[in-house]
């Protein structure tokens, strides 16, 4: 009985060992395929299948170079470019010119046949394995690998969306947010930051213009649009554009300037007041008059000098009033001045009095401006009337 319970208890020490070393080896793959696809870990794994494949196209070439010809190497090659670093990139090169060379001297000269190892072919294959060299070192100095590269930028045009949301407002109000970058890109320099302040009875929403369009600006717009979101509701409204000011200039940038507007509006009255730094004025209409009324505040660019001031200009919305906020890509072309793109929008915009503006801002955006090739925002804040209250209230 003891001889039993002895192994018996090696058996199970053994068994213990084995799950404890094959837990180990699972945890590891997949940690190491984890660090893979995020860009941190080894490239060893795609190294070592893409030398596998030099061998068997070279092999399905030198069998039947018609349907395989010697250029089908450069499927590796420009794969080992976009997955590979450097100096692993470097040994593909090395497997991939043998079995050129090896190809050349089992199919024979060029000249005796068709589907041989020409020059042309070499230089194409020399050609991808240059550039597949060139992306891999900018890959490598930037520290964004191809495979993190793509979801980065994803993550960062998110980022953007969720940072230019719009806060919900009480019933009895109404917003929208439309933006389109320049040249159908997914990336802007116009951006808004927007948070409700005052124990929730204020509507802080700041619309900002950066200087450039589209990925030139997106960079720039994203951190500004992180700064600004830190400073709306942690100032008094009168601070926030200085402040952002001084931020602008501390960044030292060649293109380092910006325009802004800032609505500091009273839920409960209406009553708001707007800053404004070099932006085009805001637009109110009036539901007892059914005009359009522009509101101008004073104020210079964003990040030009130092000590500028800031002033304000005061409204009230009733009831069925509108107020428009929008940057000058919306109003403003090389061959149409801004007060005409004005009038323009106004003139669309009062299509949709009727409505109560419920899905217009998009749609102004695609009637003013649809081809401009530059950024395009238009904010609009509604204070709806007894009858668009009665109505389903909508987010």
């Amino acid at each position: 009985m003891a001889a039993g319970r002895q192994r018996r208890a090696e058996a199970e020490t053994f068994t213990a060992r084995w799950k404890k070393q094959w837990h180990r080896a699972r945890v590891g793959v997949r940690r190491a395929a984890v660090d893979y696809f995020r860009g941190d870990g080894s490239d060893w794994i795609a190294l070592a299948g893409l030398l596998l494949t030099i061998p068997v196209i070279a092999a399905t070439t030198m069998a039947n170079s018609v349907w395989c010809s010697p250029s089908a190497l450069v499927i590796p090659i420009v794969a080992g470019g976009l997955l590979l670093r450097p100096a692993s990139l470097l040994g593909l090169y090395a497997a991939a010119a043998t079995a050129l060379i090896v190809e050349s001297v089992q199919l024979g000269p060029y000249t005796e046949g068709p589907s041989r190892v020409t020059p042309g072919v070499v230089l194409v294959v020399a050609a991808c394995g240059f550039f597949g060299l060139l992306v891999a070192q900018f890959r490598s100095r930037v520290g964004v690998p191809w495979r993190r590269g793509g979801t980065m930028l994803f993550d960062l045009r998110e980022r953007i969306r969720v940072q230019s949301k719009l806060p919900k407002l009480p019933k009895g109000w109404h917003r929208e947010m439309a933006l389109r970058p320049a040249g159908g890109q997914s990336f802007s320099g116009d951006f808004v930051v927007a948070a409700r302040t005052n124990g929730g009875r204020t509507l802080e929403v700041v619309l900002t213009d950066v200087s450039g369009k589209g990925m030139d600006a997106a960079s720039r717009a994203l951190l500004l649009s992180g700064a600004f979101g830190g400073l709306l509701g942690s100032l008094p409204p009168h601070a926030f554009l200085p402040a952002a000011n001084g931020y602008l200039l501390r960044q030292d940038w060649d293109e380092g300037f910006a325009t802004s507007i800032h609505l500091v509006l009273d839920l409960d009255s209406g009553d708001y007041e707007l800053y404004s730094a070099g932006h085009p004025p805001g637009l109110q209409l009036s539901a007892g008059t059914g005009r359009w009324e522009e509101k101008s505040a004073d104020g210079p660019l964003l990040g030009v000098y130092d000590g500028a001031q800031f002033d304000q200009v005061k409204g009230s919305l009733r009831p069925g009033d509108v107020l428009m906020l929008f940057t000058d890509g919306l109003v403003e072309t090389s061959d149409r001045d801004i007060a005409e793109g004005i009038d323009r929008l106004t003139g669309e915009a009062d299509r949709y009095v009727a409505g109560g503006f419920h899905g217009a801002a998009w749609h102004l955006i695609e009637a003013v401006a649809k081809d401009v090739n530059d950024d395009r925002a238009l904010l609009l804040i509604c204070r709806e009337g007894p009858t668009a209250q009665s109505a389903p209230a909508t987010d």
